[in-house]
């Protein structure tokens, strides 16, 4: 499965270039267990290849993020708090989202406010559900965007930019890649096992 969400985003990303990583990234923002581990990366390999620009890469992806978030910030914002925990109580395996991960960062949220907003944007499993809490919260529109925009701009860059260094050194690191792949795929796919059951059991 994970193969075939990665040879998805790779055909959109190709196909539509820009475009493609905003889509992608937006559909990662909201609440769509879609990683940007995957879409910046390869975004970032497009890099080296003269295709994109690392900048604007890096631009499109937060403003990806950006869209994506504010339909999990409207979700938060119109669905009452109560019918939404319900549908995660009920349905939020399927997006790996747990209630326990809710809780845990509205109590952020409620502490650090809005270095929390900006600051999540980088911590993998909190950077999609923050939209949530601030809907709930009534955080100001204005202010979320911004926030939004800031933390998820130095998220995809960062990303992107690891793809391009990858991309850049290929040639040199690909014969000890392909000696690992076996390894690599073995390991991937028992942690994705791992954290699935882990969000599943909890």
């Amino acid at each position: 499965m994970l193969e075939a969400v990665a040879n998805w985003i790779i055909y959109v990303i190709s196909a539509l270039g820009y475009p493609g990583v905003i889509l992608t990234m937006a559909i990662e923002s909201a609440l769509i267990p879609l990683p940007s581990e995957i879409i910046m990366p390869f975004s970032g390999f497009l890099v080296s290849t003269g295709r994109f620009d690392l900048n604007l890469v890096a631009l499109s992806g937060a403003i990806g993020n950006v869209l994506g978030s504010l339909a999990a910030y409207a979700l938060g914002y119109w669905g009452h708090e109560k019918l939404v925990r319900r549908f995660i109580r009920r349905f939020g395996k399927w997006f790996l989202i747990s209630e326990k991960e809710l809780d845990e960062t509205e109590k952020l949220l409620r502490k650090f406010k809005d270095l929390v907003v900006l600051g999540s944007r980088v911590v993998p499993g909190i950077r999609t559900v923050i939209s949530l809490p601030c809907g709930f919260a009534k955080l100001p529109l204005g202010r979320f965007i911004v926030l939004t925009f800031i933390g998820s701009l130095a998220w995809s860059y960062f990303l992107a930019w690891i793809g391009f260094v990858m991309g850049e050194n290929w040639d040199s690191l690909g014969p000890y890649f392909h000696k690992a792949d076996a390894v690599v795929v073995v390991l991937i796919i028992g942690a994705s096992l791992f954290y699935v059951y882990h969000k599943i059991k909890n």
